[in-house]
């Protein structure tokens, strides 16, 4: 019996207090969440990234966003509970007063008793960063944290209470764009650069966004969303119609991308095609069949393998053949082992097979490390001068022409994964997902189905391997541990199970972002934390979820 249906007759139900003891306990919360980003140093090393040039930086902009959620939340309390709306506003104020003190009490601490010999980040730079350079230990420091807090507390407060909903949602889309355009700034610059007239210099200083075009952009899409909304529920015609427009945009970005920006934004546009291979081969296994695979990145490190030993000059190639002769080798390989692997596990289910698999991930990554094997796969020191794909006569070296490669796989997976799904098969996979024993009592074999869904995955996987081979041009063993199965897990949790399009959007989020912010690294499953409770409380579907998962979400 699975655990959704052991708890699905209980319900955790806390018990609202009263408004002003509320925004009290939400801006502890929040008060403590915002001390601990910042002791965790993540402040200092966000403050590194302007949003708005020489306005807001990425760490004060998370900062104040903790303020005014902790002031947006305790306003909506109190306007549940009755009360005005002066006395909800004064009440949020409150709750960012306490984020304020929290945050004035770690100052203190950092200052006056030297906490940092046991905490490192609390430091006279991350003092300097919150305060604007305040003279430390003064009575300053204090008053404008104090005083921060409450503002932004009551300018969420008021948010809540006295701005009109549609107004409200334009202004947070506003804000949401904002802070995109700034943040991702070498990616839009980069775009900008080909427009004539230096258009790039204009929008873009040389760390985020100017403050003039961030007004601007802000006035548009806040005037945009208000007319948008004021045009009324479009038809079913015209939303069918802006859905095509939404795709055929998104083909086209996706298709033109690698040529209008630089050789990095390609590079990471490579690795988010490579991880939708990977996201779409465990999409099967998981979206599809319900199969949870810990183990999944043992098939990635099969196909690598396969066409490093097929397509390397060095002392360890066992042929000296073409990419284009070596992939579909390494796909089949994969395969195969995805069916041998199979054999001994698929008879458990739930979270036995998941740590099955999970041990079958670990066995081949201490295979690939161990001395017995290291004559044929060189151990840790992997194999190296694996040769690019030749087309045509012509090789494949930059990261845009490895990109185009990986797309074309991607777009060819896509397809026999759409199929599939709509397919005999694919209706198999969902029944056994739903419901084994009554898949089997349907006359489904459970366990044949399940090893067809296993085989066609890790070929996916194996694919997206022999491309990674290539791109990289050597193979170790460090590249394939359990964060890779991971990540592909949580690209699939954040896009939505079982589909496609969520599949290139969790992988544009979990991948594409945190690399185009490679300075904040150390951070990075931090955030994919946050990100994933976030989901889970927000919007359990995913981005982009299949059409079955939104009729079951409607119907829950």
């Amino acid at each position: 019996m699975s655990f959704n249906v052991v708890t699905s007759s209980f319900r955790v139900v806390r018990r609202e207090r009263e408004a002003g003891a509320e925004a009290l306990r939400i801006g502890l919360i929040a008060g403590v969440a915002a001390v601990l980003f910042c002791l965790i140093g993540a402040y200092v090393a966000l403050d590194k990234r302007d949003v708005v040039e020489g306005v807001a930086s990425f760490a004060a902009v998370a900062l104040a966003a903790i303020a005014l959620v902790a002031g947006y939340t305790s306003a909506a309390t109190a306007n549940r509970q009755g009360r005005t709306p002066r006395r909800a506003v004064l009440l949020a104020g409150g709750a960012g007063l306490a984020v304020g003190a929290c945050l004035a009490l770690m100052v203190l601490a950092t200052t006056n008793l030297g906490i940092r010999t046991i905490l490192v980040a609390a430091s006279p730079a991350l003092v300097r960063a919150l305060t604007f350079g305040t003279t430390a230990g003064s009575s300053g420091q204090i008053f404008l944290l104090l005083a921060a807090g409450f503002g932004l507390g009551a300018i969420g407060g008021a948010l809540a209470t006295l701005v009109p909903e549609r107004l409200r949602r334009a202004i947070i889309r506003g804000v949401f764009v904002v802070i995109f355009a700034g943040l991702f700034r070498d990616v839009f610059f980069s775009i900008a650069s080909n427009l004539p007239g230096g258009v790039d210099r204009m929008i873009y200083g040389s760390a985020g966004i100017r403050l003039w075009p961030a007004i601007l952009l802000f006035a548009a899409v806040v005037a945009w969303t208000i007319l948008r909304a004021a045009a009324g529920k479009p038809s079913a015609a015209r939303t069918g119609g802006r859905s095509k427009l939404s795709i055929v945009l998104l083909v086209a970005t996706v298709l033109v991308l690698p040529l209008i920006t630089s050789d990095f934004v390609a590079q990471v546009a490579m690795l988010v095609a490579l991880y939708m291979l990977m996201g779409m081969g465990l999409n099967i296994e998981l979206g599809l069949a319900g199969l949870v695979d810990l183990g999944f990145v043992a098939f990635f490190a099969v196909g690598a393998y396969t066409v490093a030993l097929l397509c390397s000059n060095g002392p360890l190639a066992i042929a000296d053949v073409s990419f284009w002769v070596a992939l579909p080798v390494a796909i089949v390989l994969a395969a195969v082992s995805g069916l041998v692997f199979g054999l001994p596990v698929l008879r458990v289910r739930g979270d036995y097979l998941a740590m099955a698999t999970l041990g079958l991930g670990e066995i081949v990554r201490v295979l690939v490390l161990s001395d017995a094997l290291a004559p044929v796969l060189g151990g840790s020191q992997g194999i190296i001068e694996i040769d690019r794909p030749v087309l045509a006569g012509i090789s494949l070296n930059t990261p845009a022409e490895l990109y185009y490669l990986a797309l074309i796989l991607a777009g060819a997976v896509a397809f026999i994964s759409w199929r599939l799904q709509h397919a005999r098969i694919g209706r198999a996979w969902l029944a056994i997902r739903e419901d084994e024993d009554v898949a089997q009592a349907l006359g489904i074999d459970p366990v044949a189905s399940k090893l067809v869904a296993y085989s066609v995955g890790a070929a996916f996987a194996g694919a997206a391997g022999a491309v990674f081979a290539v791109l990289v041009g050597s193979v170790f063993p460090h590249s394939f541990q359990l964060l890779v199965s991971i990540n592909v897990l949580a690209i699939l949790v954040i896009g939505g199970l079982g589909s496609l399009p969520g599949v290139l959007v969790g992988a544009m989020v979990l991948i594409g972002l945190p690399e185009l912010l490679r300075e904040f690294g150390e951070f990075r499953y931090l955030f994919y934390g946050v990100a994933l409770v976030a989901m889970m409380h927000i919007r359990p579907e995913g981005l982009w979820p299949a059409e079955s998962t939104k009729r079951e979400m409607a119907d829950a």
